[in-house]
């Protein structure tokens, strides 16, 4: 099938070298004309595993093109994926006017076959908004909702293994239309209205937040009564209700999705003229984790940070990407900054300006007070803690991803601070 996306953000690459894979032919467009340049150049503009090799192959198969104007990339598409940002406005709400825009742009450049399809993440009702719009504007086209629970980190994995596909549509043949695109991967279909698939992301994204919330909190309890956290959170996850996944602690959340889609449902309800205080709690317990983390680093650094150097391993939001986006390992880094410490920086793939960086995890710990691992790489357990131990001036190891092993970093002469573990 012939597809146009729109937006070759994280959303849109992924999407677009998916759709390839599965034998469609897209037709990309971005309004970063230097991002084009690079893609046309066969530069992938951001870190995600597997996804160079998904668009190398496309190039070579002739399954993609990519355009720097979007009514050129729609010419002769039969689907039109609007993969555009609608980051958090001043008021928590979403700003959709990426979207709109795009929507005035292109509501008569469409067939009238053609059906926008809505895989950013949008509030409630905003396909119903955009389906009187494109009336209004005399577009022949019918639009549908289709969002995306791509992981990053993981997100070439979750588009060509989903847990399940979402349309809300107003008619079925749009709906099976968007699902025939999947047909190969016979994937778990929910079909239903635009409303409540936009309400599924919201509600998805929530849940999850407000679950690494609890076992935080949790880890934070544990530390306070004398348990292990690990203990606790094996023991839950065997009971089939629980399960295991997403129950490890760490300094928060953050990326581009869990922290305005939090703060987005808060004013989606309070619109509809609910008080979602649970949320509400949520993102205040969330915010408070950062500071705990911090209080953290500065006992371990003998209760004040001015002039302490720490060595700060991580600062992608998470391991497996370089996004940087509302990351609390740097949340936590300006906490430390502004009270007077000096934060060095090490990451596998991501980058800031926010402190100095240097290429290395052990040339960071160089005599520095207090290492602080803020990201869960998995390189971060295999590098040698003898060697940062006679490099640091210190010898305590805040570890807010619990990635380390406590006896093994006793060994190595060093102590071990975890979240919600005995001390080592």
């Amino acid at each position: 099938m012939e597809v146009a996306v729109i937006g070759a953000g994280y959303v849109g690459l992924v999407t677009a070298g998916g759709l390839t894979h599965l034998g469609h032919r897209v037709r990309l467009g971005e309004a970063d004309e230097k991002r084009v340049e690079r893609l046309e150049n066969g530069e992938v503009p951001i870190f995600e595993h597997g996804l160079p090799d998904l668009l190398t192959r496309a190039v070579d198969r002739d399954l993609i093109s990519f355009h720097k104007s979007n009514k050129v990339a729609v010419e002769g598409a039969r689907l039109v994926f609007l993969c555009l940002p609608t980051p958090e406005g001043a008021d928590g709400r979403a700003d959709l006017r990426f979207i709109h825009d795009v929507i005035e742009e292109l509501a008569t450049e469409v067939g009238e076959d053609s059906v926008f399809v809505v895989k950013s993440t949008v509030p409630p009702g905003t396909v119903a908004e955009l389906r009187k719009r494109l009336a209004d504007l005399g577009s022949p086209a019918r639009i549908v909702s289709h969002p995306e629970f791509l992981r990053e980190g993981r997100a070439v994995e979750d588009f060509l293994e989903p847990d399940r596909i979402v349309v809300g549509a107003y008619e079925e043949a749009d709906a099976d239309l968007v699902a025939d695109l999947y047909r190969t991967l016979d994937p778990k279909l929910v079909k239903t209205d635009p409303t409540s698939a936009e309400m599924i992301k919201y509600a998805s994204n929530s849940y999850l937040a407000a679950r690494l919330t609890f076992v935080n909190t949790l880890a934070n309890v544990a530390e306070a009564v004398g348990a292990d956290v690990l203990d606790v959170i094996e023991g839950m996850g065997l009971d089939h209700r629980i399960g295991p996944h997403f129950l490890q602690p760490g300094p928060g959340y953050g990326g581009s999705c869990f922290p305005k889609d939090t703060a987005a449902l808060i004013g989606v309800a309070e619109d509809a003229g609910y008080k979602f205080d649970l949320l509400r709690a949520v993102i205040e317990a969330d915010e408070a984790q950062r500071f705990r983390v911090a209080e953290k680093v500065r006992q371990a650094a003998g209760g004040g940070l001015h002039r302490r150097r720490i060595a700060l391993w991580g600062v992608a939001f998470k391991a497996g990407t370089d996004d940087v986006r509302e990351s609390p390992a740097l949340r936590i880094a300006e906490i430390l900054v502004a009270d007077g410490a000096e934060v060095i920086g090490y990451d596998p793939e991501a980058a800031t300006d926010l402190i100095p960086m240097v290429d290395d995890p052990v040339e960071a710990t160089r005599d520095a007070d207090v290492l602080l691992i803020a990201t869960e790489w998995p390189e971060f357990g295999t590098i040698d803690l003898v060697e940062v131990a006679r490099a640091m001036k210190g010898y305590r190891i805040v570890d807010a991803r619990n990635l380390l092993d406590p006896k093994a970093v006793r060994a190595a002469g060093l102590d071990y601070w975890g979240l919600g573990r005995p001390r080592a």
